[in-house]
Parts: structure tokens; C-alpha cells; sequence
């Protein structure tokens, strides 16, 4: 069993949550204010077509930007909105923040909202049952088996109080956790208070102001250090503050580095660009001629890449070139394992092909900003300061 310890430290005045397993570093969360999955009451500044969006003023300084492809009906306050209806300036809509503005990009919102609570996540505008995609496909189905006829007797006791619209649910991984006899009180009392803070937006932001938040999601990022923990295999994990002999500050700053030395004296490089990120995999002073040294290498460096998008919170495109290996089973079990490392991220990433020309392709779904755009946030506070 791995020994592990949750650090609560600094970083330049800015307060850190640190997991270390084994003396190394695996999980990094900055405190800061996030909006990220709040709810808000906004307003249709204005639409442009050739983009297909609205953008949308959500409270009295910020506007963001709505596609406008699957709008949900409920969404719309101000005026009765069908699906052949289209959005007009003006129109009041309630939006979820789905990814945060980021240098001259705007906030990018959704009316697909989503509440989640321990065991389920509700989502407007979808329907049918499904499971998270890190569970065995053995207990994903029996999850979602065992909870149809509960979730459909609650969908449809809560109908009358979503405007129109459907819901559908996500069962959330650590659902696998709960004792099969108490399953059924567990995951009915989570799924019935989803659905009620879901009718409860739906009503409010009919009735309340606009740019009101109707729902702040909040992020404990110490409960997410201690989730990690635990799926990493960390059963007693201490919370401690930092004494300074960790150096968690040096530690933070390495990950401003390109380049990564591995172990078996190979390394890795990775440039974090606007569009995508690209990582290059190098043998450097890996032993020559050892047997199936490619693999090898290829199989510690996929540990770290991953350990390093965590680290950094890579997201969206990320393209990774391994050493090229010979034999078309080394490949297969470079894909099996990265598939496995993909399912293990508390992000949700997936595997998606590798090309022609040998290049592996994963996405990583956006849920904040980069540890690069993060520290460069803390350094203007400190010059500011």
C-alpha cells in the first residue's frame, strides 16, 4: 500500500492543496475563486450569426458566449421558447458557466445545466440513465440497471416543474462504493435532491433579477485531494501543513519546465500551445540495444505525461510522439495502457486514435485553467500587491 500525505501549503500568498504518494508530488490544486458550473440569470447582448452564438451579459461586468445549437426550451424566462424558436437580443436566459474567459476568449456557456451530488449529476435538455465511464463496464451496467425505474419514477414526478424540458442522469463513480442494501435509499434521496435543485433554478430564475447566481457550485478542492487519494490507493492519508522541507514552492515551479527527464535517462518535452498541446517522447540516455527498450520507455513515459497533464491541467487537444516501435503488440499494449491512465484521470479524458504518421491523440475535457495561466494570475497579485 502507497503512503501518502495531503499538504496544505503556499505559493507566492496564494494557498496550495498538495498530494504526495511515496515523496512525489501527484495532485495540485490552487485556492481561487472559480465560477466554472455557477448558474446565472443573464441577458442576450447581442447575436452573431456567422458564429452561431449569443453572447450573453451574465452578471453586470462579464459576457460570455452561448452556441446556439441546442438551446434548452426551459432556459428561457422571459418569453415562452419552443425548439423552433430562436434566441433575440434582449431575451433572458438562465446559462451554467462551462469554461472560463482566458485571455481575450469570453466564458463559454450552456443552458445543458447540470447539478451534480454525491452519487448523480442531473443535466437539463438530456435524458436516459448512464455511468461514469471509470467504471467497469460490468458495474456500470448493473449501476445503470438498477437505477432506471428510480430515476424514471423521479423524472416523472418533477415533470411538471421543468418548463417543457427533459432531464437525464449521470451516475457518478464513487455510486459503486455505496452497500448494495443500502443502494436504493442512497441513490434515490441523491437523485431527488438533484432534481429538486434543478426545479428550483428552473422556478427562481423565472422570478429573480437578472445576473442573479442562481447556483454556485463550489469546488472543495480538499475533498477532490482526498477523492484522488483514495482512487490512487491511499486509504490513510494525513492532512498536514507545510513545514517547508517539501519543497512544494521548487516542486511548482519544475512544472514551468519543458523538458522532463525520466528515469531510464529518456525524456519528454512538452509545449503547451494555443490550439493543442504537444509532447515529444525522446530515448536520450536510455540504454541503446537493450531488449524492447522502446516499449519500455514508451510505457514510463505515458505514466508521466499523464502525471504531468494533472499536474499542469492540460485540457482539449493533446498529441503525444512516442518512440516508433516495431512490433504492432508493442502498440497494443502502449493503447491498452494509456486507456487504463485515461480512466484513472478524475478528469475526463479519452483515448481517441493514434495517426498515420504515429502521433497518439487524447482529449482532456476543460474544467479550469492551466497551471500557466493560474501562475501567471498569482505573479500580477504579487506585482500588484
Amino acid at each position: 500500500m502507497s503512503e501518502g500525505q495531503i499538504i496544505l501549503a503556499n505559493y507566492k500568498g496564494s494557498d496550495v492543496i498538495t498530494g504526495f504518494i511515496d515523496g512525489r508530488m501527484e495532485f495540485l490544486s490552487f485556492e481561487r475563486d472559480n465560477h466554472i458550473n455557477d448558474i446565472f440569470i443573464g441577458k442576450v447582448d447581442h447575436i452573431v450569426k456567422n458564429l452561431n452564438a449569443a453572447f450573453i451579459k451574465y452578471d453586470s461586468e462579464n459576457i460570455g458566449y452561448l452556441p446556439l445549437d441546442k438551446i434548452s426550451c426551459a432556459c428561457v424566462t422571459n418569453r415562452t421558447f419552443t425548439e423552433n424558436d430562436t434566441l433575440k437580443n434582449g431575451d433572458e436566459i438562465i446559462v451554467q458557466i462551462d469554461s472560463e474567459a482566458i485571455k481575450t476568449k469570453k466564458a463559454k456557456l450552456t443552458t445543458a445545466l447540470s447539478v451534480s451530488g454525491k452519487y448523480s449529476v442531473i443535466t437539463v435538455g438530456r435524458s436516459g440513465v448512464g455511468a461514469s465511464v471509470k467504471l467497469s463496464d460490468e458495474v456500470r451496467r448493473h449501476l445503470v440497471d438498477s437505477t432506471r425505474n428510480i430515476f424514471n419514477s423521479i423524472r416523472d414526478e418533477y415533470c411538471d416543474r421543468l418548463y417543457g424540458s427533459d432531464i437525464g442522469l449521470i451516475i457518478r463513480t464513487n455510486a459503486g462504493e455505496i452497500p448494495e442494501k443500502a443502494f436504493e435509499a442512497e441513490i434515490t434521496y441523491d437523485i431527488k435532491n438533484c432534481a429538486e435543485r434543478v426545479a428550483t433554478i428552473l422556478s427562481e430564475g423565472r422570478s429573480r433579477t437578472i445576473y442573479t447566481c442562481l447556483y454556485h457550485a463550489g469546488v472543495n478542492n480538499l475533498d477532490r485531494a482526498k477523492s484522488f487519494m483514495k482512487n490512487a490507493g491511499v486509504i490513510d492519508c494525513r492532512v498536514i501543513e507545510d513545514n517547508g522541507i517539501h519543497g512544494i514552492r521548487s516542486k511548482i515551479d519544475e512544472l514551468r519546465q519543458n523538458r522532463i527527464w525520466l528515469k531510464s535517462g529518456a525524456f519528454i518535452i512538452i509545449e503547451q500551445l494555443e490550439s493543442f498541446n504537444a509532447i515529444d517522447v525522446n530515448t536520450g540516455k536510455a540504454i541503446k540495444g537493450k531488449s524492447n527498450i522502446s516499449l519500455e520507455v514508451n510505457l514510463e513515459a505515458a505514466n508521466e505525461i499523464m502525471r504531468q497533464v494533472r499536474l499542469r491541467n492540460l485540457t482539449g487537444m493533446i498529441l503525444i510522439d512516442f518512440i516508433n516501435m516495431k512490433q504492432d503488440e508493442d502498440y497494443e499494449k502502449l493503447i491498452a495502457h494509456m486507456k487504463k491512465l485515461c480512466r484513472q484521470d478524475q478528469i475526463h479524458t479519452n483515448y481517441v486514435d493514434i495517426t498515420g504518421l504515429g502521433i497518439m491523440e487524447l482529449t482532456r475535457s476543460k474544467n479550469d485553467k492551466s497551471l500557466k495561466e493560474i501562475l501567471h494570475e498569482v505573479e500580477n497579485a504579487v506585482d500588484n500587491r
